[in-house]
């Protein structure tokens, strides 16, 4: 059966042509189509938790989420949110499709289908100075709506950016691109129509992405070419399937489950020394791992192992987690190749060094993202007409990595200097989410009481901020000058990552200062605000680290399995 999404995989584009039928059929909560309370740019697992703090918390009804693509998605047991958690995963780290399955049934739990947009992109959000509300211009691109209004505006008090850091495919700027006539695909753009079977394919990139489908392409393809420009550092992923009887325990006895996601909380907590100290013992147990990874898994093969062996401190770059990396490298249809490209041709690609070019029938772009344009291609322009782009001229920051100077009530999901390299998003963004709900809240009071506040974080506040953040990261090994990586400029300014543990980060975000904050508006709402409000608003954090030792948390179980026993036996008796 033909379908319109083919370039999806089957499994998906049966999800989504499922819901699609549905969401036509689904009144949306907001009744004004053109106004909203707040409006949310994502919908994937940042823009759903956004949304879904703001339903639960705020009690919120006015919202509107908006979204390019066909339904929700997202980028691990860790991948499912602390309030509503999966005891069902098959494995350690589920697939794509038992991901995209969890974050489908979060949307229907929480009704987000009649709050949002599919099929519609923002072009422009513009701040109006006068009526104290943002304007943004959508696009769309599919469905009933695009036939009779394919641009149209929505007024909002509150703009909340769910784009993340990787929603931006790079490229490449060696010459002769333009000029291949063959099949290109980045992979984050997978055309899934096309039949890899039998194709001689040369795959660019050896990082994390290039590491998780380079060994299923090696298993179709006639012949594979893995382009390395630099090693990077893999350690086993020790994946495996959860047993039947753990889905049971973690489904019907939560104190179990919520054991397991706190032992691996733990665990990933403490390899931050790992990423971020190169003379630190985790670092060294990395190297170690490595080392003993590569020789494990292709032995006998020195070439190999020099050309495989990072030479820069872990944590300089991603590091890659994989159990099915290195031993691609064994199969007789794959070869690396380390020879820098020197240009494209009409049917290949000519390698330095090299006399003449390869041929191949389709080249996979497993190049990342342009990380360092952020919100990129939104055009933003905030108080008094100043451009995003003028804002950021120098260098990209945000105060606490959530709000901007001069981008009055708007707030920012997974934006700059929030990445984490050692632990789950979802700490960064729950914990967002609910500082952004902060503020979200106090704009809407005044809107409801007749007023007009508008809120963005001091110039001189966030400055201070940044430069100590950046102060901290030159001291990690993610600024090691020996590697290139998608969280570092060219100029050494680490634009991305976090320095500091998912827990610190958390607690970064447990208080909001209200002086540090610049309030402006109409209707006396700024002596509302701090004439009589608390300086400081403080906020719950999300704790998923381990709370009880073992033992203690043996004798709990046992006191709740003895309590229900108890009570069988004592309804029997009776």
């Amino acid at each position: 059966m033909s379908s319109k999404y083919g370039y999806l995989p089957s499994y998906q584009a049966r999800e989504v042509e499922k819901h699609e039928a549905n969401w036509r059929d689904i009144p949306n909560a907001n009744r004004n189509f053109t106004k909203a309370e707040v409006v949310i740019v994502g919908g994937g697992i940042s823009g759903m938790c956004m949304a879904i703090d703001l339903l639960v918390t705020q009690r919120a009804k006015n919202i509107i989420l908006l979204e390019k693509g066909g339904g929700f998605g997202g980028t691990c047991v860790l991948y499912s949110y602390s309030f509503a958690q999966n005891p069902r995963w098959s494995h350690r780290y589920p697939g794509q499709e038992e991901i995209l399955d969890y974050l489908t049934s979060v949307a229907q739990k929480y009704g987000l289908y009649k709050y949002t947009r599919f099929h519609t992109t923002v072009e422009a959000a513009n701040w109006n100075d006068r009526c104290l509300k943002w304007e943004i211009t959508v696009t769309v691109g599919e469905g009933k709506e695009s036939e009779f209004t394919p641009t149209y505006q929505i007024t909002s008090d509150f703009l909340v950016a769910a784009t993340g850091q990787l929603n931006n495919p790079k490229g490449m700027d060696t010459p002769g691109y333009n000029d291949y006539q063959g099949k290109i695909m980045h992979s984050a753009r997978w055309d899934w129509s096309y039949d890899l079977k039998g194709k001689k394919i040369a795959v660019i990139g050896t990082g994390a992405t290039s590491a998780q489908i380079a060994p299923e392409i090696a298993r179709l393809a006639s012949e594979i070419t893995i382009c390395q420009r630099t090693p990077a550092w893999v350690i086993p992923r020790h994946d495996e399937k959860i047993p039947h009887w753990q889905q049971t325990l973690h489904t019907y006895l939560p104190p179990a489950r919520w054991r397991a996601r706190a032992e691996a909380m733990d665990f990933r907590e403490s390899f931050h020394s790992a990423v971020t100290q190169a003379d630190s013992a985790y670092a060294d147990l990395m190297r170690s791992m490595n080392y003993n990874l590569l020789r494990e898994q292709l032995p006998n093969r020195p070439d190999l192992w020099d050309k495989l062996s990072p030479r820069y401190h872990p944590g300089c770059k991603r590091t890659v987690i994989s159990d099915d990396y290195y031993p691609t490298f064994l199969r007789q249809n794959v070869k690396l190749e380390t020879d820098k490209i020197e240009r494209f041709t009409r049917d290949g690609i000519k390698f330095q060094g090299h006399d003449s070019a390869e041929k191949f029938d389709l080249i996979v772009m497993a190049t990342g993202f342009d990380t360092f344009s952020f919100l990129s291609p939104i055009g933003i322009t905030g108080r008094n007409r100043r451009r995003l782009e003028d804002i950021w001229a120098k260098a990209t920051y945000a105060y606490k990595g959530v709000t901007v100077p001069d981008l009055p009530n708007f707030g920012m999901l997974y934006g700059p200097n929030t990445n984490l390299s050692h632990n789950s998003l979802i700490l960064v963004i729950e914990a967002q989410t609910k500082y952004i709900s902060v503020l979200v809240n106090k704009v809407l009071q005044a809107r409801r009481t007749g007023g007009g506040l508008a809120l963005c974080p001091s110039e001189e506040k966030t400055l201070s901020y940044w430069l100590d953040l950046q102060k901290a990261l030159q001291q990690t090994s993610f600024a090691d000058p020996n590697c290139n990586s998608w969280w570092k400029r060219a100029d050494g300014l680490i634009t991305n990552n976090w320095a500091g543990t998912a827990i610190d980060y958390q607690k970064n975000l447990a208080t909001v200062e209200w002086t540090d904050y610049d309030a402006f508006g109409m209707g006396g709402s700024e002596v509302a605000m701090f004439g009589t409000a608390d300086k400081a608003t403080k906020i719950r954090r999300v704790v998923e680290e381990t709370r009880l030792s073992r033992t203690s948390l043996g004798l709990l179980l046992v006191g709740i399995v003895g309590f229900i026993l108890q009570s069988i036996a004592w309804t029997a008796w009776k």
